[in-house]
């Protein structure tokens, strides 16, 4: 009976530990994404814009190349590639 109640508590904090893995690996974070969940993720990024073609258009090839897109709508923290690059006047060409 002892053995059973000391399982309960491990289990436990594996299940926690492992949402707090999964919450951490889909972040956001630089290659976070499949090719499969840009259009998603773009058309959340987008999703308050005017401009909603172009900055979709822009966001879909970013993901593509760094299969990552910055959470929420606007800024760009978690995905440096997405961040970095920049159109040949310097600007950042990501949304």
């Amino acid at each position: 009976m002892a053995r059973f109640s000391l399982l309960r508590p491990s289990l436990l904090f594996f299940l926690v530990a492992s949402m707090c893995f999964v919450e951490v690996s889909l972040a956001g974070g630089e290659g976070s994404l499949r090719p499969d969940q840009c259009a998603a993720a773009c058309d959340f990024r987008c999703s308050k814009t005017s401009h909603r073609k172009p900055c979709l258009f822009f966001c879909n090839k970013c993901c593509a190349k760094c299969l990552c897109v910055p959470s929420g709508t606007e800024g760009h923290k978690e995905c440096p590639c997405y961040n970095n690059w920049k159109t040949k006047e310097g600007k950042p060409k990501c949304p």
